[in-house]
């Protein structure tokens, strides 16, 4: 059973901010509430306050930048990402994996904002954004910061958010031209035991960068620097002798853990296999796109 509690509806960031000060740990920030009101019904939590964001304006959309930066509201619902035809043209990997958050009920509701500060381990959009660099936009009454999303979690269902702070806005940078990305994941369950996001950019016949974040197999998505470095630099025809040790080593650095999603070792298994699925798919891309 829901146990009561009172519900704001403010017009305005600094409105809801002022009510997160006012109330505490007794207030909560509302958005979808996917995951919120399942987590209060069952009883694991409770809040006596909820702030509704969704109807604060400015907080839901998506829009571009001159040198094509995505921008998306924190109220955005994953659908309306999905469903886009300038996220579909522009960034089609966040397309599709914004298509396949969950189920069909969760994608119309669950906003991206939603998502991020929930910070439930098993999830796509935190592991994904990371390989384009995103920033997230964090407002409250008189200040606002701007973070690497990937900074955001700091534990299970944790983020860096201050007790009077609203995160209102991601933004998306576009990979390089000659850049494409991957995000392959695996999980019997509507949520995803492995997830791994790549990016590659291409020079001359060689990988001029590579981007690699895990998620959904230990506390929090992150970048794994070790891995990709050993791809930077490399002659495209290399790369593959190379794959299992990027894999090896992306797979100790997520600090994999065993849960009804499967064990470390399987976990950890499939970082490798993800890896090596998710850098030839982008290399296919950039072989198709460039094809005369």
């Amino acid at each position: 059973m829901l146990r009561p509690f009172e519900l704001y509806e403010p017009s305005s960031v600094a409105e809801a901010s002022e009510l997160l000060a006012r109330h505490g740990d007794a207030a909560r920030l509302y958005a979808g509430g996917t995951e919120l009101l399942l987590a209060m019904k069952e009883g694991l939590i409770h809040y006596d306050y909820l702030v509704n964001v969704k109807t604060i304006p400015g907080l839901t959309g998506v829009r571009f930048d001159a040198d094509g930066t995505l921008r998306i509201g924190a109220a955005t619902p994953h659908r309306a990402v999905e469903r886009d035809p300038r996220v579909r043209e522009r960034f089609p990997v966040i397309a599709r994996a914004e298509r396949d958050v969950a189920n069909v009920r969760v994608r119309e509701v669950g906003t991206l904002g939603g998502n991020l500060c929930f910070a439930e381990p098993h999830s796509d959009p935190g592991t994904l954004l990371q390989i384009f660099d995103a920033a997230a936009r964090i407002e409250r009454k008189g200040g606002t910061r701007e973070i690497p999303v990937g900074a955001l979690f700091v534990g299970p269902f944790e983020t860096c958010l201050g007790p009077d702070e609203i995160l209102t806005e991601v933004a998306i940078p576009p990979l390089p031209a000659r850049g494409a990305a991957a995000y392959r994941k695996f999980g019997f369950l509507e949520r995803p035991s492995v997830g791994v996001a790549v990016a590659v950019v291409l020079d001359d016949g060689h990988v001029a960068d590579v981007r690699i974040a895990v998620g959904c197999i230990g506390p929090v998505p992150r970048r794994m620097p070790d891995a990709e470095a050993v791809l930077r630099g490399r002659a495209i025809e290399e790369t593959h002798a190379v794959l299992s040790e990027a894999g090896r080593l992306a797979a100790r650095a997520a600090d994999a853990v065993s849960d009804l999603h499967g064990s470390a070792d399987y976990k950890q298994h499939l970082v490798g296999v993800l890896l090596r699925r998710g850098f030839e798919e982008a290399l296919t891309a950039l072989a198709v796109r460039e094809r005369p």
